[in-house]
């Protein structure tokens, strides 16, 4: 891979929370979403970031909306796509989609929608990828297999108590999801789906071990503009994003030999583009090159260099202070195929670190048989200590059978 790559995406709805196609939860959006904001959200993406790229996610609604004012934003962002070469997509039930609506309905959904999406824009266009925040793993498998599409930003990372689903259990980097649940990743081919599961924001490791809002803080705070600007202002926040983003740039870069950054930010957030515009810019100048790609263009870039699930993940961070970022504590995190194991020290001294995350994905999984907020997959020890054994341990209070797997990849990481 070998390249610093930022994914932005957008999401353009008419309600809040549209969790099928004739039934919301959330508030009416019609009035946040004008031409006048799409014009605004892109020339701050070209300024901020020249040359760069962008997804926009498309809702049902949206889709099909017959009003004068989504009329012209579907006019807009096709003329993006042909300008700048953005990509056109759809997001069924509103990152919710199998909370509410089974595993036929989304495939019926995602069908209809990628066939307006394909008459909307014309000259045969296809989107290389979905963005659906979760998306099951039969739903990912009709992607690949009957849609031919091989990218999803299908699930995010860390995700409990906050929102309408729980899905926390993942890797935070691209992988090929099982067959058993999207986020577990395959272990042979004969769970193999073929469609690279990708993360919709990135966030601070050591804010996203808390569940929910615990102790106050939030457990997504990393590049979203809702936990950083919205909550700690400009000058604050944008440091904070920053931080996120140094995370995979500067030392995840170094182990991976590659980073990765991505965000959502949602056409109908309160928030002045500028401040969109400071961070793609602190961003160039930083890290000057990194490449703005979409979502698709990155996930088929991996996809090419790893034909299995062969990557071996590792980060490392020292919190920022701001928010649930502790500035005293240490966080690494080792993600592959086998497991992921997170370990948690004071600053400098690792030779104290706990075991916060273990999750052993040779295991079986199964995903929920209902429509359910429910669908994280805790390992023997989980980040969000949300249960009895999800006390933080020393790494050799471990089961055998993790330290003996934990061993065959770090064989000098515990003893």
């Amino acid at each position: 891979m070998g390249n610093r790559f930022l994914t932005f995406n957008t999401v353009i709805r008419v309600n809040q929370i549209e969790v099928s196609r004739n039934r919301n939860v959330g508030h009416d959006e019609r009035a946040l979403h004008t031409p006048a904001r799409v014009i605004a959200m892109r020339e701050a993406v070209a300024e901020g970031f020249p040359g760069g790229k962008m997804t926009w996610a498309f809702s049902w609604l949206a889709l099909n909306d017959t009003s004068s004012n989504y009329r012209e934003i579907r006019r807009l962002v096709i003329g993006y796509h042909n300008k700048y070469g953005d990509e056109i997509t759809f997001i069924p039930g509103a990152y919710f989609a199998n909370a509410y609506n089974s595993t036929e309905q989304v495939n019926q959904d995602l069908h209809d929608a990628l066939e307006i999406i394909t008459r909307m824009v014309g000259n045969g266009y296809r989107p290389q990828s979905v963005v659906a925040g979760f998306l099951s793993a039969k739903n990912q498998q009709y992607l690949a297999d009957k849609e031919h599409i091989h990218v999803c930003q299908g699930n995010i990372w860390s995700q409990y108590s906050i929102d309408n689903q729980d899905g926390d259990g993942s890797i935070s980097y691209p992988y090929y999801p099982s067959a058993e649940h999207f986020c577990k990743p395959a272990q042979s081919k004969s769970d193999f789906i073929d469609c690279v599961n990708l993360d919709g924001w990135s966030v601070d490791f050591l804010a996203g071990r808390r569940a929910g809002f615990a102790q106050r803080f939030n457990s997504r705070m990393g590049v979203g503009p809702i936990e950083t600007l919205g909550r700690y202002g400009l000058e604050t926040g944008l440091k904070e994003m920053m931080h996120t983003t140094a995370i995979n740039f500067d030392k995840g870069f170094q182990l991976n030999g590659f980073g990765w950054v991505t965000n959502c930010w949602e056409l109908s957030l309160p928030y002045n583009f500028s401040y969109l515009k400071n961070w793609l810019t602190a961003i160039r100048e930083r890290w000057p090159d990194a490449k703005l790609i979409t979502q698709g263009e990155f996930g088929l870039a991996w996809r090419k260099h790893y034909k299995t699930n062969s990557f071996n993940y590792r980060f490392e961070e020292i919190g920022s202070g701001i928010g649930g970022s502790d500035a005293d504590k240490e966080i690494r995190w080792f993600m592959n195929k086998d497991f992921r194991l997170a370990l948690l020290n004071q600053k400098d001294d690792r030779a104290a670190a706990k075991v916060i995350d273990f999750t052993d994905y040779r295991n079986v999984a199964k995903e929920p048989a209902e429509m359910t907020r429910k669908w994280s997959l805790l390992g023997e020890i989980n980040q969000k200590q949300t249960r009895p054994q999800d006390k933080p341990i020393a790494p050799d209070s471990l089961s055998a059978k993790a330290r003996s797997v934990i061993i065959h990849h770090y064989p000098d990481l515990i003893k």
